[in-house]
């Protein structure tokens, strides 16, 4: 799924209000990784979307989740099917190219 660039900005905006919110703030507080289950300082993670703005996820309490900045950064725009497959490989040993 393509998204152009008004929706980009339009989705990227509504990220930046959710930041804001109380609902965020308690996620932060409460310190832990939606994807490693880490726990981490709240200054330490970021906002991930559950499926990407780029492959046509919205910022939504339901798609919006604390992640560590080495979680965010390996998911990139994967989706949540492609996220699990990558970690089954890691567990695995597979190649990852």
């Amino acid at each position: 799924m393509e998204i152009d660039e008004e929706d980009m900005r339009r989705e990227r905006n509504r990220a930046r209000e959710l930041r804001k919110s109380a609902w965020w703030k308690n996620k932060l507080a409460q310190g832990r990784c939606h994807y490693c289950g880490g726990v981490f300082k709240p200054s330490e993670l970021t906002l991930d979307h559950i499926v990407p703005v780029a492959r046509g996820g919205r910022s939504t309490k339901g798609n919006c989740v604390p992640a560590c900045k080495e979680c965010n950064n390996r998911k990139k725009n994967l989706l949540p099917v492609e996220w699990e497959d990558y970690l089954e490989k890691l567990k695995r040993g597979d190649s990852l190219s």
